[in-house]
């Protein structure tokens, strides 16, 4: 019996995330999770600078937290 598969988009088509970011009410981490917002409806080969970029701001921000 065959499998029945759901239709994929068409290659190059991209078709937003639909991820709904909450604040977290703190400056830092909310500012990197904004920028997660670029990446609805863009190319997966570019959320790697995205990704990289945000997990410096977080790095950044538990260090900053660890010299209060």
């Amino acid at each position: 019996m065959a499998e029945a598969f759901e239709p994929v988009a068409a290659v190059g088509a991209v078709e937003p995330l639909g991820v709904e970011l909450l604040p977290t009410g703190h400056p830092g981490v909310d500012a990197g999770l904004d920028r997660l917002e670029a990446l609805d409806g863009v190319p997966a080969e570019a959320h790697v600078a995205v990704y990289e970029d945000v997990h410096q701001r977080l790095a950044d921000t538990l260090a900053a937290l660890d010299q209060e």
